[in-house]
């Protein structure tokens, strides 16, 4: 397997939990309740799936490699791509600092919930379309099978050390339950 098709493979899951938290936030729209549990449930997927190994192999591993290849950064694919993660880690505050409210009773949280879910669902979906579709094109182009190969073997290592073995599976099975309670 290519480093750009196991990434195009964990969009489909960070594509899974967005429409999940669309329906989240589509019940708290219409007054109806949200486990707490499962919003953190939703929070911690973004942080540690999302960001911590999704977005960690792409800025520790995958855009450096780019940028060695010739693909700019600066005024390029790979700090737009960049960027947007800045921009999508503070989606991802809103939703906590709403969680938090929401889970102390105050009232104002589930707009605060929700305005953050559709502002991250917005920009990932327009991002994850760029990554798909231009960035990763791009390194196929440049990468070597290889570097492939490479860039696979240091994902699997930030997989271990950062997020730990079985993370993914238990990840996934949380996107199989959640599916089950709000996309059915």
């Amino acid at each position: 397997m290519k480093a750009t098709d196991h990434l195009i493979h964990e969009h489909e899951a960070v594509l899974n939990m967005i429409e999940i938290m669309e329906a989240a936030a589509q019940r708290l729209d219409k007054g109806e309740p949200v486990e707490a549990g499962d919003l953190e449930a939703m929070l911690n997927f973004l942080r540690i799936f999302v960001d911590k190994c999704h977005h960690g192999k792409e800025e520790d591993i995958l855009f450096p490699k780019l940028v060695e290849t010739g693909i700019p950064n600066e005024g390029g694919p790979v700090g737009m791509m960049l960027r947007e993660h800045v921009i999508g880690r503070g989606y991802i505050a809103g939703f906590a600092d709403g969680i938090e409210k929401y889970k102390a009773g105050d009232k104002t949280a589930k707009t605060e919930i929700t305005e953050n879910i559709g502002g991250y669902a917005e920009l990932l979906t327009s991002h994850i379309f760029k990554e798909n579709n231009v960035l990763y094109k791009m390194a196929d182009i440049h990468l070597t099978t290889q570097q492939q190969t490479e860039l696979m073997t240091n994902f699997e290592k930030l997989e271990d050390e950062v997020i730990g073995q079985g993370k993914h599976e238990e990840f996934h099975k949380l996107l199989d339950r959640l599916s089950q309670q709000y996309l059915l």
